[in-house]
Formats: C-alpha cells, structure tokens, sequence
C-alpha cells in the first residue's frame, strides 16, 4: 500500500512542486495538499496521512504550530512529520527540532533526498539534512564532554575504518563527503554507515552523531 502523504506549503509553485516530485514514485500518493495550516488540520483528520510534509510558514497557522496541535491529539495512524525550510532560515533550525519531527531539509535538498526523507519518516525513522547535522555537531561541541564508559566496548568492536567513517558523520560529513575524504566509493561509504548502525544498534544519522559523542570518540580524536 502506498505512503499517504499531505503536503502544506504557503508557496502554490512549491506546493505544486513537491505534489509532482511525490507522485511520480509509485510507492507514495499525496492525498491532499493545503497552504493553510487550519485546512491541514481538517485534512488530518479526514484523510489520516502517515507523513506529512510541511514548511514552516502557512497560512492562519503556521506549520510549526501545526506540529505541535496534531502531536497532542490521539490520531491514528500518528503522522510524521518531514519540514522543509528555506535555505536562509536556519535560525528555525532549534525550534524546528524541538518538535519532535522526523525530517528536516533545506528547500534546495536534491529530489532523491526529499523522497528518501518522506519513505523514512513512514517507517518512524529521521533524517536531517547534512547542514543540519553540522548544526547539532556545532551544539555538540559547546557542551561539557563527559564520555559514557558504558559505550566504550560498543566503539572497541569497531575496525579503524568504520570508526573513521563514524568520526567524519559526526563532524558534519555527508556519506558523498566521507567517500570523497576517504577515497573510497560512495557504495563503500554507504555500506560502512549501514554496518555502524547495525553494530551500534542506531536507526539514523543523527543517532550516530550522538553515539560518537556520548562515547567520546570525538573527544578522543581531539586529544
């Protein structure tokens, strides 16, 4: 059965845009679309999405906000949510995470991302665009370091390999970028992110990032 999608935007060429990117995958189907974050709520609760994709300014409510309301009412199935923000917006960034979402892109995100991002959210999984991960690396590193002992035989079982790949996602890397740093393929760079999350039992990226903090691999390289 397809992934049901509603997608919000204030912007009809936007909007539009993202209705005929989503469509064109035969695993998706975008049954309904709104510039106004009250008509998304009525759509909610009519069509019953699993995703939906939003920016953050609408019309009468903003999608922000449209988050937040829908998160506290008992739906089913429960939406996820994928933001989509402009580039020169990542002031939003913090608050945009805060909501719990499941997916956060640039507007400038590539086709195969943005679809990559509406698949994963519909199986409870977040994706964050690079520049965002690079964000929280930047939040990261203005905390205190104090490393979990506990993870410290999870980074053991890693070879010197996958724990360079790991350094590298948690400096802001994306898997085109590690490939590129590394010399490597990026099936090779793909096949190493997925092995570390299987190793260290993580669902994403930025679950990675905190792993490689919480058990101060980072701190270690730096020292």
């Amino acid at each position: 059965m397809p992934l049901r999608v509603l997608v919000c935007n204030e912007t009809p060429i936007i909007q539009d845009g993202l209705q005929a990117i989503l469509e064109a995958e035969p695993d998706l189907s975008v049954v309904g679309t709104t510039d106004s974050g009250i008509h998304a709520m009525v759509l909610e609760r009519r069509l019953r999405p699993d995703v939906i994709l939003t920016g953050p300014h609408l019309q009468g409510l903003s999608g922000l906000e449209l988050i937040r309301r829908l998160g506290t009412e008992a739906l089913e199935p429960q939406p996820r949510f994928v933001v989509l923000i402009p580039d020169d917006e990542d002031e939003l960034l913090d608050n945009v995470l805060r909501t719990g979402v499941s997916g956060l892109l640039f507007q400038s995100a590539a086709r195969e991302d943005l679809v990559a991002a509406v698949r994963a959210a519909g199986r409870d999984q977040i994706t964050l665009a690079p520049p965002v991960t690079r964000w929280l690396v930047d939040w990261f590193r203005r905390q205190e370091p104090v490393a979990d002992r506990l993870l410290q035989p999870a980074v053991e079982e890693l070879t010197p390999r996958e724990r360079e790949v790991l350094l590298l996602i948690a400096l802001g890397m994306s898997a085109e970028e590690v490939a590129a740093h590394l010399a490597i393929g990026i099936a090779t760079a793909r096949t190493h992110l997925y092995r570390l999350r299987c190793k260290l039992e993580v669902r994403d990226r930025a679950q990675l990032v905190s792993f490689a903090y919480r058990s101060g691999l980072v701190q270690l390289q730096r020292a």
